[in-house]
């Protein structure tokens, strides 16, 4: 099957001007001159400062957790050291591009991480160009699965996000579906995956869409009101958030429909006022949503770090083991690392994940959650599991 699978990068990615790096390591190279006891080089590359720092630093937490996992505690694979360089991509495309390109100049042949999915496109790209293995993190972008040979991913894709929205009213064949929100490339992109993925499974999708600078949020709450529709899916991000809710709650908007939106990281979940009771969340992760020994294990090894299992800890965590694989069964080259994640079926925080051979898409099982009142606090509750096939993507470029 390998041999036969080619993906063009340059099909999906807007950045195709970043150079080759002449120096890079070839995934064909002569792997009998490489000493078998000799460390192999990881580079982590992950926004450590910028507007993504949080999602990185969870993502690092949940590496730690899943390497100490998938090493027994040794850190090491079958005797082999892992020599794991860490980096910050500052949230910026050509810092992450410099750096990469560094880290490919210096040898390295695998390389993860990456919060944002503009990063992972363009370190995709520097994969395939220089036939490195690329694992990108908690960057969403449905592009990435299927971009080429050399790119995986650790974490979920937008549209096994929408597709989870999607649940909460059963089958979306005639069903009315409402997206609400802001009027930015943010709002206009869900709005668009929303019809690209319940659309497409025959729901009308239709927007309300208010201009960023909005105060006043009554007249669409009314609006909303008024479609009549069987969901409400929200995507908002910003200060006007708080007064948003607050609109909804006021006309009735969860009186009359399931109004759902993305439960964040846990800094988010004090933010939706009186209306946190009555918003249905979709959710790729919050800690104690899985109940498996692969997360009792992770939780474990983040609060005696003291840290705190969130939204993309898992990502790091299957990153970690992604790589393990990848080292125990792939030898020293590129392509027996990559033979080796194709298909790969394991048990990990979430329960079983399988690294789908056809595009790398990674087919796990989502979540449907609400928030508690815990004292002062709001706390994610879990409602339900969503099995994994049920909101698996389509093959990429089928």
């Amino acid at each position: 099957m390998r041999a036969t699978k080619k993906f063009l990068a340059t099909a999906v990615i807007a950045a195709a001007t970043i150079a080759l790096v002449g120096c890079a390591p070839t995934a064909t190279g002569d792997s009998g001159s490489t000493d078998s006891a000799a460390p192999v080089k990881i580079a982590m590359l992950t926004s450590q400062t910028g507007p993504l720092a949080a999602y990185g630093a969870a993502y690092t937490a949940g590496f730690e957790a899943g390497l100490d996992y998938a090493t027994d505690g040794t850190g090491t694979v079958d005797g082999r050291e892992l020599e794991i360089e860490w980096a910050d991509d500052q949230g910026n495309p050509d810092t992450a591009v410099s750096k990469a390109k560094d880290f490919i100049g210096q040898g390295y042949q695998i390389l993860a991480g990456t919060a944002a999915s503009g990063i992972a496109t363009a370190l995709a790209e520097q994969a395939a160009q220089n036939q490195i293995l690329y694992i990108s993190g908690p960057a969403a972008a449905d592009a990435i699965t299927g971009v080429n040979e050399y790119t995986f991913r650790s974490g979920r894709q937008t549209y096994q996000d929408v597709a989870t929205a999607g649940t909460f009213i059963g089958d979306p064949a005639g069903k009315k579906v409402v997206v609400f929100a802001q009027d930015n490339a943010f709002g206009q992109g869900n709005l668009a995956g929303v019809q690209a993925v319940l659309g497409g499974q025959g729901a009308t999708v239709e927007g309300v869409l208010v201009a960023e600078d909005a105060t006043e949020f009554t007249p669409f709450a009314q609006q909303l009101v008024d479609a009549a529709p069987d969901l409400v899916f929200v995507a908002w991000a910003g200060a006007s958030s708080g007064a948003m809710w607050t609109a909804l709650s006021q006309q009735g908007v969860f009186e009359q429909v399931p109004v759902v939106t993305g439960l964040g990281d846990v800094a988010t979940y004090g933010a939706y006022g009186d209306a946190s009771s009555d918003i249905s969340f979709l959710n790729h992760y919050f800690g104690g949503a899985a109940g498996t020994d692969a997360e009792a294990a992770m939780v474990e090894h983040l609060e005696a770090a003291g840290a705190t299992p969130d939204l993309f800890s898992p990502d790091g965590f299957v990153a970690a083991q992604m790589i393990v694989q990848a080292v125990r069964e792939g030898g020293d080259t590129v392509d027996g690392m990559i033979a080796a994640l194709e298909g790969w079926t394991f048990d990990s925080v979430k329960g079983e994940i399988t690294v789908r051979a056809e595009d790398h898409a990674m087919i796990q099982p989502m979540y449907q959650a609400k928030l508690v009142q815990d004292g002062a606090n709001w706390v994610p509750e879990l409602v339900d599991t969503v099995d994994a096939e049920s909101v698996a993507p389509p093959v990429a470029g089928k």
